[in-house]
């Protein structure tokens, strides 16, 4: 089992990124267990052809800063798990180079269709700290609970639209 921290940014995106359809991508589903938890931390994904287990918390609250604790699964497994009872989100993540980093951009699908975030991983707090948001994207959001993938799954645009509101975000579609 793989323990790491991992220290990240997230963002509302205000436009697609330039040349986004280009970039190297995958699709991603996650179900998050147990259903009754409200923020369940849980998550069964599968990555592109990578399956696995992952357990996520914030560091003393702080939701750029998170202990991740993974399993890899094979495909069988992730199959059988994926009968329990949870709460799903699909994706498609992109891998956007910016300024000499990987950007991951979600473009969520189904009920979700119309929100993109964008992902920045950080090797250091410094660098975490100092980072300047995108002129494609149009707020930080890395600490509102709302689009926290145990938050988010499970709902749809609509249940979640009156958040997006307060950024001003207006639906993205990917051409």
């Amino acid at each position: 089992m793989a323990n790491t921290i991992e220290l990240e940014k997230t963002f509302l995106a205000k436009t697609v990124p330039p040349d986004l359809k280009d970039c190297r991508h995958k699709e991603i589903l996650d179900m998050y267990i147990p259903k009754s938890s409200r923020h369940p931390t849980v998550r069964i994904r599968k990555n592109g052809d990578r399956f696995e287990m992952t357990k996520k918390e914030p560091v003393e609250d702080d939701a750029s800063h998170q202990e991740e604790q993974t399993i890899i699964l094979t495909e069988e497994e992730f199959n059988e798990l994926m009968k329990l009872d949870g709460k799903k989100v699909r994706k498609l993540r992109y891998h956007y180079p910016y300024n000499g980093r990987m950007a991951e951009v979600d473009v969520f699908q189904d009920d979700l269709l119309g929100i993109i975030v964008v992902d920045f991983e950080f090797d250091t707090v410094e660098d975490k700290d100092a980072f300047q948001l995108p002129d494609f994207c149009s707020a930080d959001i890395t600490h509102e609970e709302f689009i926290a993938g145990g938050m988010i799954c499970g709902k749809t645009y609509e249940d979640v639209a009156a958040d997006l509101e307060r950024y001003k975000y207006v639906k993205l579609f990917l051409e």
